[in-house]
Formats: structure tokens, C-alpha cells, sequence
């Protein structure tokens, strides 16, 4: 029999750009989930310390301090804010999933959107950073890597995790469904601008989620957990007061939404829009057995002679370094490799 347990999604907002105000009510939260008898609690794309929705309304000539306030709110991997809610996660027996902006320890100014899985025992289990940063979220974050697209055995079963537009990557999917997920989360922004809603045709975020939720549950016979930011009043008003013209974008532009799906694509229960909380809904991955009759496109429904999905999951670097004793070795071992019987180098 596979796993049964409860789960919760958080729909929340952070203390707008403060990390440490940020990771406490993240702990408060936790503490609510595990108090509810969540096994697993998700938070939203970035919840520390912010999403960074301004860079939707003015060009970046005029958002240099709002950039240099994000870098200096985000948070380092192996810092105290992690810290904290890895230390809860233990003390709490309960697995995190949360959104962060991660500072880099080679640059001061770079940043990743990245996603950490926490175990009961407090261990990072997985750590992705955001493959292609979406339209303007360019100017913030730079481009992840494969490391992190990777499915975890855990003892709610086998979890996999992508933020936000990643859930529109087919390849990036299909790599966490290759790897036998049967519970999948995804975390989004509070709010998405694409036009200023006046000309119409402004992106629908919620209704977007649901479609590819719903499509990546269906497809791969797994639950979805969605989980959504929100932009509260606070957030909302610090911005108007930067610009009054950004009230008739940030006000008319549809919320995010946070919800439950099903294998089948069918949501679980109610969602939330508006309004911070927590939803909850109890998961038996037993249902994700009979789907696979109809569409196992890692089994049998699929032809691997025909297709062929390569993933590098190599961290990547911005430089590697050898240090003398360690490049002396690497060139007598070269030398010695390079020679032939008769002790001439190859090419001589």
C-alpha cells in the first residue's frame, strides 16, 4: 500500500522584502500545519523575502534600490533563515517545501529563484534553482541549473517539485515523471502583470495554474499541491506610494490561486484567492495506481526508441579552481597517459 497522509498549502504574503520577519511568520505557519496534522506544509515561489513585482511596472532604470534591496533580503542556502525553519521542520517532524531568493556566495548582486525541500529530520533533501527566470523576472534572477530536477523518496511518498512557469516546460516534467513522482508541487507569485488591464488581455494567472496543474496531474498520474503568494495590503500600498499610477495595474490585475488536484485533474475541495490561510487535503497515493492503466507515459505508454530525454544535473559553477599540488598531479598523470610503449608522446 503507498503512502496516505495530510498535506498543506500555504497562501500567504511575506513581510514585504524582510527576511527575518519573513522566515518568523513562516514558522508560525509551519507550526499551524503541523498542528493541523500536516505531514507536508508548501510555501510559495519566493515567500523569503519577496516576489519582485515591480520589476512588471517600471523599467529598471528606475528600480535600482528596489534590486538592491532584494539582494540584500535574499537569503544564502547555509544562512540563519534556512536555518531556523530546517530546526523547526525537526522539531516539528514535518517536510517544508519553500520558495526563496538565494543569494550567491560569489557575487553580491546574484540571485537564483530557488525552492528547498526540507525532511522531517531537518536535511535538505533537494535544492532547485529556477531554470529560465520568466519575462521580467530576468532582471532579477539569473538562470538555474539541472541539479535540483530531481523526485524524492520520502515518507509521504515520492515528491517533485517546479516553480511557477517551469510547469509549462513538457521536458522539465517529464523528467520528474521519468523519475517516478506521485506527488508534485508547484508554487507561483501573487500576481502575474503582462498589460496594463486597461487594453485588456492581461495574463490570468489562476486560470493559467489550473490548466497546467491539471494537465501535469492528469498526465502523470500524480496530486498536485498548488500554492500561490499574496500580495497584501502592506506590499500593495508601499508600492502605490512609489507610484500612484500602479494602483490601476496592481488592483485590476487577476490573483493567484492556491488549490489541490487530483490524478485525474480534478481539484480537491476549495481554493483560496484573496484571503491568507491554509488549505489542507487528505492524499492517498493509492490512487494514482488505476490512472496508469489508460496513460503510463513512463511505462508502457510511450516509445523510447523513438524518444530520448538526456538531463545534466551538474551543478554549475562560475569557475573551477585547482590548486598547485592538485594541477602537479593532474599533469603527471596527463604525462603518463599521453606516452606510448616507447615512452614517446602521442603526436610526437
Amino acid at each position: 500500500m503507498l503512502a496516505r497522509f495530510k498535506a498543506a498549502a500555504v497562501h500567504a504574503a511575506p513581510v514585504f522584502l524582510d527576511r527575518q520577519a519573513t522566515t518568523k511568520k513562516a514558522i508560525s505557519l509551519i507550526r499551524e500545519a503541523a498542528a493541523a496534522g500536516a505531514a507536508i506544509v508548501a510555501f510559495p515561489e519566493t515567500f523569503i523575502p519577496a516576489f519582485p513585482v515591480w520589476a512588471a511596472l517600471w523599467a529598471p532604470i528606475d528600480n535600482h534600490d528596489l534590486f538592491v534591496r532584494m539582494a540584500d533580503q535574499s537569503v544564502l542556502v547555509d544562512g540563519p533563515e534556512v536555518k531556523a525553519i530546517r530546526d523547526e521542520a525537526r522539531s516539528l517532524g514535518i517536510l517544508v517545501s519553500i520558495g526563496i531568493s538565494e543569494k550567491s556566495t560569489a557575487s553580491v548582486g546574484g540571485l537564483w529563484n530557488s525552492n528547498l525541500l526540507i525532511g522531517e529530520d531537518g536535511e535538505i533533501l533537494n535544492h532547485h534553482r529556477k531554470l529560465v527566470p520568466t519575462f521580467y523576472e530576468k532582471l532579477i534572477w539569473s538562470a538555474g541549473d539541472g541539479a535540483g530536477l530531481r523526485v524524492v523518496d520520502t515518507r509521504v511518498g515520492r515528491v517533485g517539485q517546479l516553480i511557477c512557469g517551469e510547469n509549462t516546460n513538457p521536458l522539465a516534467r517529464y523528467a520528474l515523471m521519468a523519475q517516478g513522482e506521485q506527488f508534485h508541487i508547484s508554487s507561483w507569485p501573487p500576481v502575474w502583470p503582462t498589460r496594463r488591464p486597461a487594453e485588456g488581455g492581461n495574463y490570468h494567472i489562476a486560470a493559467a495554474t489550473r490548466i497546467r496543474a491539471s494537465a501535469h496531474c492528469f498526465e502523470a498520474k500524480v496530486f498536485g499541491l498548488v500554492t500561490a503568494g499574496v500580495l497584501d495590503k502592506a506590499a500593495r500600498d508601499m508600492l502605490v506610494a512609489r507610484d500612484p499610477a500602479a494602483a490601476a495595474v496592481l488592483d485590476a490585475t487577476p490573483r493567484a490561486a492556491s488549490f489541490f488536484i487530483d490524478p485525474t485533474g480534478e481539484q480537491i475541495g476549495e481554493s483560496l484567492c484573496e484571503d491568507e490561510g491554509i488549505l489542507y487535503a487528505d492524499i492517498d497515493l493509492n490512487r494514482c495506481v488505476e490512472p496508469k492503466q489508460f496513460h503510463d507515459v513512463v511505462g508502457y505508454y510511450n516509445r523510447f526508441d523513438i524518444f530520448d530525454l538526456n538531463v545534466n544535473r551538474r551543478r554549475l559553477s562560475p569557475a573551477t579552481f585547482v590548486n598547485e599540488p592538485e594541477l602537479s598531479a593532474v599533469l603527471a598523470e596527463a604525462e603518463t597517459g599521453a606516452r606510448d610503449d616507447k615512452g614517446f608522446f602521442a603526436g610526437a
